[in-house]
């Protein structure tokens, strides 16, 4: 994989600063967790990544990271399990992490999903999700990875759960469906 030049990775960073204070206060009116708690797990997803963005053996590119309630997930795919062990120990790292949770595949030379296809697929999924008026889409971070679907959040119901899966199974094109839903109690 490449390297990106330092003009690029800066206005990828500013995209991405940008784009969540952008929709911040939509997402906290509608989010499940307190205003403290989705801040703080904004910061630790955001550390968590520029740190991988500064390591030698961790792709960026390669690798998300989100946070719930202190809760670490990070998705992706690897090229070797050093890249992963490192991964996970970066997100331990993190002050106020609790617990890290991965949905990591080996990379794939000649697989037959590539980056269009996640994007459909995570557009197809996404579209269903905000069609249904009993799922609140915001609390729902889709992730695709090798055309397998991933859904990260905190949902108000058990039926607001089993229904997102149910949609993302239903989408035409997703190999397989992790849910690390979970409901708020």
């Amino acid at each position: 994989m490449h390297r990106l030049s330092f003009p690029i990775l800066m206005l990828l960073l500013l995209g991405l600063a940008f784009s969540a204070g952008g929709c911040t206060v939509y997402d906290v009116a509608r989010e499940e967790r307190t205003v403290g708690d989705y801040a703080t797990d904004e910061k630790i997803a955001f550390i968590i990544e520029k740190d991988f963005l500064a390591d030698d053996l961790v792709k960026y590119l390669d690798f998300d990271a989100s946070s719930y309630e202190g809760l670490v997930y990070i998705t992706g795919e690897y090229e070797s399990r050093a890249q992963v062990d490192r991964a996970v120990e970066i997100a331990k790292s993190v002050e106020g992490v609790r617990s890290v949770t991965t949905y990591l595949l080996p990379k794939k030379e000649n697989d037959t999903c590539g980056t269009t296809d996640n994007l459909k697929l995570y557009a197809a999924v996404k579209n269903a999700l905000v069609g249904d008026m009993d799922i609140k889409s915001t609390n729902i971070e889709i992730k695709t990875v090798q055309c397998n679907v991933v859904l990260l959040g905190i949902v108000g119901s058990e039926a607001e759960r089993a229904r997102t899966v149910a949609h993302a199974k239903a989408v035409k094109g997703a190999r397989s469906v992790k849910s690390f839903l979970r409901v708020k109690r």
